[in-house]
């Protein structure tokens, strides 16, 4: 059997999972022994590829952009994992849901703007009206939960796919651990 193709990926969060993912240290070359990276910020493809084994997703989905990749990495990748609290619950990125999004520009850059007083044109993705978890918008296969999720269960998770198993987590790891 080949190599698969393993891919990573954040929306909306603050890239803490992928901190953690790097916490399994020189064990990544266990993986990569087994899998090609073939997308994420550890590799520099710019496009999301077809044909993609299995891909471990954090954050939230709070933008148009967000959504449309989802979406994209959803319809090119056989096992998609829920990777961390906010890709699961909405977690930090979901608390601006308690406000319409008005107000957030609003606040971001007037009230704590000392100069400049307006909301940017370009560079700024257009904000959905709520943030939502992954699995709202398309369907996941497996959910591992942690703010982070602690590096050793990451490796556990990874090493049972990459043996082509379903990795019970069962005890393993919690919300917020």
């Amino acid at each position: 059997m080949g190599k698969i193709k393993f891919a990573t990926t954040w929306l909306d969060g603050c890239s803490g999972c992928h901190m953690s993912l790097l916490d399994i240290d020189e064990r990544i070359l266990d993986v990569l022994s087994a899998a090609d990276i073939v997308y994420g910020p550890l590799v520099d493809f710019k496009d999301f590829p077809q044909g993609v084994d299995v891909t471990f997703v954090e954050g939230a989905v709070s933008s148009d952009e967000d959504e449309e990749k989802i979406i994209k990495i959803r319809q090119n990748t056989k096992t998609l994992v829920s990777f961390g609290d906010c890709a699961i619950t909405a977690n930090i990125p979901g608390m601006r849901n308690y406000y319409p999004t008005k107000d957030i520009f609003q606040r971001a850059y007037f009230e704590n703007a000392d100069i400049n007083h307006k909301t940017p044109l370009i560079g700024i993705p257009h904000l959905l009206p709520q943030t939502r978890p992954i699995h709202e918008v398309v369907t996941v296969d497996i959910f591992l939960p942690g703010c982070p999720p602690p590096a050793d269960v990451i490796f556990f998770a990874i090493t049972e796919l990459l043996q082509g198993r379903i990795p019970d987590l069962t005890g393993k790891t919690r919300f917020g651990k």
